[in-house]
Parts: C-alpha cells; sequence; structure tokens
C-alpha cells in the first residue's frame, strides 16, 4: 500500500461525510437564553456593551420567550433589574417585585414549552451589589445571606419558576435551598448550582445588563482563576446538598475545569457563555476580523465538547433558529 496507510482526510472530503463523522452536533433544545427585565421601563433599552442584547419590557420580555420557544431553545434564565435597592435585596423575595412579576408571566406564556428559571442571587438588588448581606465590617456574611435565599427560593417557585439557578456562590446555599423547598412541598422545583463560579473579568458586560451598584469585586467568594481542583470539591458538595443540575462559569475560559466536573460527576453539568465572550466575539466581527456566524458555532462547540449538557448563551435564540432551518 503507499505511503501514507491511513487517510483521515476521506471522513473530511464531503459536507455530508464531515457531519456523519462529526463527534458533536449542537442541538437546540440544549441552549438556555438568558434575558434581562426591568422594571419601569416603557421600551426595549439596548445595551452598548452586548449588540443584539436589551433590557426588557415585560412585554418585550414574553415576545422574545415566544421567539425563543419557536425557535426550539430549552431554557429561559430570567435576571430581573429593580427600581429600587436596599442593604438586604428586599425586592428579591417581593412577589411583586420585578423578577417574580416576570417569572408568572413566563410561565404563563411559555411554561408548557421551555424551562422557565430564575437567577437566584442578591447582587441586582442589593444597593453595594454583592450576592449577599452585609456584616458590620462590610464583608458578605455567609450565613446571613442563606436565609434570604431561602426566602427568595420561595417567592420564585411560587411565582413559576421550575428551575432556580442558585448563582451566589455561598458555603450552603444548595442544602439551604433545597431544605426550604422541600419544607412546603416543592420538591418539584430543580436546583442548578452555579458551583465552580469564577471571579472572572468577562462578567464586565453584564455589570452594565443589570446596572451594578458593586464597588470593589467577589473574590472573597468566587473561585480564583488558578484553582481548578477546587472546583471538583465545589461541584461535590453541592451535589450532596440536593443539587440537580451543576454549573461552570464562565465557559471557553474554563474548558479544562468544564471536562474535569463533567467526567467526575453523574448529574447534568452546564456552562454559561458569559457576557464577555459574547462581546468580544461580537466586537471583533464588527470590526471585520473573524467571521461572526462561524465563530459563535465553533464556541459552541467547543464547550458542548467539553462537557457541557446545556449551554447559557446569548445567542440562543439566534443559533437555534438557525440550527432549525438547517
Amino acid at each position: 500500500m503507499p505511503f501514507p496507510a491511513e487517510r483521515p482526510r476521506r471522513l473530511r472530503a464531503t459536507p455530508a461525510l464531515r457531519s456523519l463523522s462529526a463527534g458533536e452536533h449542537l442541538a437546540r433544545q440544549r441552549l438556555v437564553l438568558p434575558v434581562f427585565v426591568k422594571e419601569g421601563l416603557r421600551e426595549p433599552s439596548p445595551m452598548q456593551s452586548m449588540p443584539g442584547v436589551v433590557q426588557h419590557t415585560m412585554t418585550s420580555l414574553v415576545d422574545a420567550a415566544h421567539e425563543a420557544v419557536a425557535a426550539g431553545v430549552g431554557g429561559i434564565m430570567v435576571f430581573g433589574v429593580p427600581a429600587v435597592r436596599d442593604a438586604r435585596g428586599s425586592g428579591a423575595d417581593d412577589p411583586e417585585g420585578i423578577l417574580n412579576t416576570a417569572l408568572r408571566a413566563l410561565d404563563e406564556a411559555v411554561g408548557s414549552d421551555c424551562v422557565v428559571m430564575a437567577d437566584l442571587c442578591l447582587d441586582e438588588f442589593t444597593d453595594h451589589g454583592h450576592c449577599g448581606v452585609l456584616d458590620e465590617a462590610g464583608r458578605v456574611d455567609n450565613d446571613a445571606t442563606l436565609e434570604r435565599y431561602a426566602s427568595m427560593a420561595l417567592a420564585q417557585a411560587e411565582a413559576g419558576a421550575s428551575l432556580l439557578g442558585l448563582s451566589g456562590m455561598m458555603d450552603g446555599q444548595t442544602g439551604v435551598v433545597r431544605s426550604a423547598l422541600d419544607a412546603v412541598g416543592r420538591s418539584d422545583v430543580v436546583l442548578l448550582a452555579y458551583a465552580a463560579k469564577y471571579a472572572s473579568a468577562f462578567y464586565g458586560p453584564f455589570r452594565e445588563a443589570v446596572e451594578s451598584t458593586l464597588q470593589g469585586d467577589r473574590r472573597a467568594y468566587q473561585m480564583d482563576p488558578g484553582n481548578r481542583r477546587e472546583a471538583l470539591r465545589e461541584v461535590r458538595l453541592d451535589i450532596a446538598e440536593g443539587a440537580d443540575v451543576v454549573m461552570v462559569k464562565p465557559a471557553l475560559p474554563y474548558l479544562d475545569v468544564l471536562s474535569d466536573v463533567a467526567a467526575a460527576v453523574d448529574v447534568p453539568v452546564w456552562a454559561y457563555q458569559v457576557s464577555g465572550e459574547y462581546a468580544m466575539v461580537e466586537a471583533a466581527a464588527a470590526a471585520g476580523m473573524i467571521d461572526r456566524q462561524r465563530a459563535i458555532l465553533e464556541s459552541l462547540t467547543a464547550i458542548q465538547r467539553a462537557g457541557a449538557t446545556a449551554t447559557l448563551t446569548y445567542w440562543a435564540t439566534e443559533v437555534a433558529d438557525l440550527l432549525r432551518r438547517g
């Protein structure tokens, strides 16, 4: 046989062969759309740092949800932006607060067609911008914050959320929320633990989306970017406390962590393609430096290839529609 004896290129010769031999295929149902709804808006407000993403009114939020469902998106994760904030984040568990009102609207509109998800964290609702309440020294009080999380969980479940995204990175948050829900007969609510959430520079544009008031940083509770093995410890603790799904966040800068977690656990592992990842691709594409569509699809494929069962991405509807149309 003439050299070379092995010719892997044969499987790449045509689009049909490439499709048949591909190890990973993106699926619409494995995409989750993060959305922002702001109290008091009369029309959607575009974000400068995230082209194509807006702060929604209640009406445009429901419209966006219908569009996502029509495209085949599997879920919608809702973040609320209140008009008034205080030290304890009172709006977070207010039944008439912006987030819980939005959850009720989405549950009624699309709750039978996709998974309605709630961000369970205080940072959007506190005047200091941290993910928990502060003690007298200005530090985030872990255990006092857990009490607030439990109250939020009950309010969000009552509002219609099927899945709660525990994103605050407080020790014991999954166990406390699970116990609070089970105590009132809501063992049906799914818990997504942001188990390996890193203190990342890639969250920058998100701060515009939620109009963050944060002073300082969150390094005292989010993970250090240099810590790889610690992620498995955090993940295992959350699973032991009752997490149904675990999250690695951000996605692309932490594909090694995502792969580690996916190989180590037997629950679904999700990833969040965060605002900075989105903004970089959009900026490079706008400058003519990359092929936008190919970069989007390649980045999502990489996340799935590393082990993500589902991915939160601001491109969810666009990509799902693209996949639907073939």
